[in-house]
């Protein structure tokens, strides 16, 4: 007889709620019309997020691969809504910030997942908000010094 799964575990929990919010992302972005893809406004939201870390240490922390971090930044770069540049601590590396022009862009998506979340997040008060946020950030930081893969990859980077 096959082994039965506990599908209520934590750890699958997440893995539902991640999937489940990854594709709610990613129809909004694509219902809000604003010129960019669910994958280049994550990496917008990202780069608005760690200002002038470095393009690698941005995939790291979005997990995907540095080509593919590469061409979301050259479209971003195209239209004027993110910049690199050089890093003064290894002239090989290259930062990424946000320009003025992304301002207005990430004030209505912003606007957008807030409403979205708000509506996923019905039937929880504030308090209770509140208190997943803090569970989520202590499974998180648990993660990262947990985890010898993320730990390494994340040394240095700026919270």
């Amino acid at each position: 007889m096959p082994t039965k799964l506990e599908s209520e575990t934590i750890g699958m929990l997440l893995t539902d709620v991640s999937r489940l919010l990854r594709g709610a992302f990613d129809r909004k972005v694509n219902a809000m019309d604003l010129g960019i893809t669910p994958g280049e406004a994550r990496t917008l939201i990202q780069v608005a997020l760690t200002e002038g870390i470095k393009q690698a240490e941005i995939a790291t922390r979005m997990g995907i691969e540095p080509m593919t971090l590469s061409a979301y930044l050259d479209r971003l770069e195209a239209m004027g809504l993110v910049a690199r540049m050089p890093d003064p601590a290894d002239r090989r590396a290259k930062n990424v910030v946000i320009t003025d022009k992304a301002d207005p862009l990430l004030a209505e998506l912003m606007a957008g997942l807030r409403e979205m979340m708000n509506a996923y997040t019905a039937g929880l008060d504030e308090e209770t908000r509140e208190m997943l946020r803090g569970n989520l950030r202590i499974l998180r930081d648990n993660l990262r010094r947990l985890d010898p893969c993320v730990a390494g990859k994340e040394k240095g980077a700026k919270e």
